[in-house]
Parts: C-alpha cells; structure tokens; sequence
C-alpha cells in the first residue's frame, strides 16, 4: 500500500509542476517557476519509492495517464481549453490502457503464484 501512496503523491506533485509550468510563462515568473523545479524533484523522488516495490511498466503507465488526464481536465477547468468527445475519447482510452496494463501484471502475477504487487 506504501507503493501506491508514493505513486499518488507523485502523481499529484507531477500534476501541480505541470500547472506552475504553464503559470511560469517560459520559466519568466519566479514563484511558479519555483513551483516547477519543487513539484518535479517531489514527483520524481516519489516514484523512485514505489518503484522499490512495484513494476517499472505498472507504476510509470499509472503515473503518464492519471497524470495527464488530471492535466487535461485541470487546463479544461482553469484555462478553459477545448474539451470535447475526442479529448474524452482520449483520456478513457488513456484509462482503459492503465487498467488493462495492471491486469495483465495480475493475470501473469496468479500463473506464477505469486502477489502481483509485493506488500510493502
């Protein structure tokens, strides 16, 4: 359970970098600007920890699509970017990767007999 805590933490850091990006105007305002170099080192330093004790493939394909669906729905919300059925499209499909990656690492995980993610 520690490994998917990490992960959030760094799926939400990595989310938050993201936003400070966008508000940093080419790394031209000091403070978000700040806000990205903070928010990457936290995102990272936090996938490093779940990664002791879940699958590279799992844990990256969680953090990339979570990641940018929450980016695409926070640019929705804040800057008013188009949102529409292809972009819906985009981010179920992004989902449906992710659950389709993890079950997979189940599926192989019960032909072996083993715990698809190690108790932390």
């Amino acid at each position: 359970m520690k490994s998917y805590t990490a992960l959030a933490f760094s799926i939400i850091s990595e989310v938050f970098a993201t936003v400070m990006l966008k508000m940093s105007v080419g790394f031209t305002v000091l403070f978000p600007a700040i806000g990205v170099i903070v928010g990457y080192a936290l995102s990272f330093y936090c996938l490093s920890l779940c990664l002791k004790s879940m699958p590279l493939s799992l844990a990256y394909a969680i953090w990339s699509g979570v990641g940018t669906a929450l980016t695409a729905f926070i640019g929705v919300l804040i800057w008013g970017e188009l949102f529409n059925t292809m972009t819906l499209f985009g981010v179920i499909l992004i989902i449906g990767g992710v659950v389709l990656l993890n079950s997979s690492h189940h599926e192989k995980a019960e032909t072996r007999g083993q715990d698809p993610i190690p108790n932390d």
